[in-house]
């Protein structure tokens, strides 16, 4: 881990109008450790604006890596997914080489979340359209989770997405619980949602994991560049 007196950087590769993520980010962090971000154009939340934003992936890994980050994370769920399976891996590859560093990718992160807690059967909530929604079902069952439920909000403009707070994710997933049955984890999906707040509360109201897309990058990138962090909720007791 690095020490109290080392400075830890982290790379964040996020779409240009994402407000949350370095924020949260820099909330769960210990002092020492900044966060560095590289922006991509993205105004709308939509396959085709998602599809056109990652052609910039790379070069802003570059330039993060010209900062001497110890770790990029690609910070969009639905951009580390669109392709389906294997291109959340292939993203990790080209960003890792294009910075230098190791680089993690949200939807991968939030696999890698998932398993390490154990979770099969998962309730998923999201801002997304119903179209993003499939895309990300089916992104998640081929990993082998069962979405025992799933609800969005139904929204493209990304600083609407932002404009939600913890109360709105604490609200939708509770009304969502009330709907599942059992599950072994509730997910809460979109880099600009600001939900982290959330999850520590969540938790404790419905005995069971609660993820976010930030909370899980997070976790992953502190993993794999030993970066010490006190995230909220039991996935950063592993």
């Amino acid at each position: 881990m690095i020490d109290d007196d080392s400075r830890g950087r982290l790379g964040l590769v996020v779409p240009s109008s994402n407000t949350t993520a370095e924020v949260e980010f820099s909330q769960y962090t210990p002092e020492g450790v900044s966060i560095h971000a590289a922006r991509m154009p993205l105004e709308s939340v939509t396959v085709d604006e998602l599809d056109s934003m990652s052609a910039d992936a790379s070069r802003a890994a570059e330039l993060l890596g010209h900062a001497n980050v110890d770790v990029v994370a690609y910070a969009c769920t639905t951009g580390s997914l669109l392709h389906g399976p294997g291109f959340d891996a292939e993203l990790e590859e080209a960003l890792s080489a294009a910075a230098g560093v190791p680089a993690v990718a949200t939807a991968r992160s939030v696999v890698r979340a998932l398993n390490t807690l154990g979770a099969e059967r998962i309730a998923v909530a999201t801002p997304y359209t119903a179209d993003l929604d499939e895309r990300e079902r089916d992104f998640l069952e081929a990993a082998g989770f069962e979405i025992v439920a799933m609800d969005g909000r139904a929204i493209e403009a990304n600083t609407e997405i932002g404009a939600l707070g913890p109360g709105d994710a604490h609200n939708q997933v509770v009304i969502l619980s009330e709907t599942t049955g059992s599950v072994d984890a509730i997910f809460v999906s979109c880099t600009n949602y600001r939900a982290i707040d959330a999850v520590e509360s969540l938790e404790s109201e419905l005995e069971i994991p609660v993820i976010t897309s930030n909370s899980a990058t997070l976790w992953d990138a502190c993993r794999v560049s030993s970066i010490a962090t006190d995230g909220a909720g039991v996935l950063f007791d592993h």
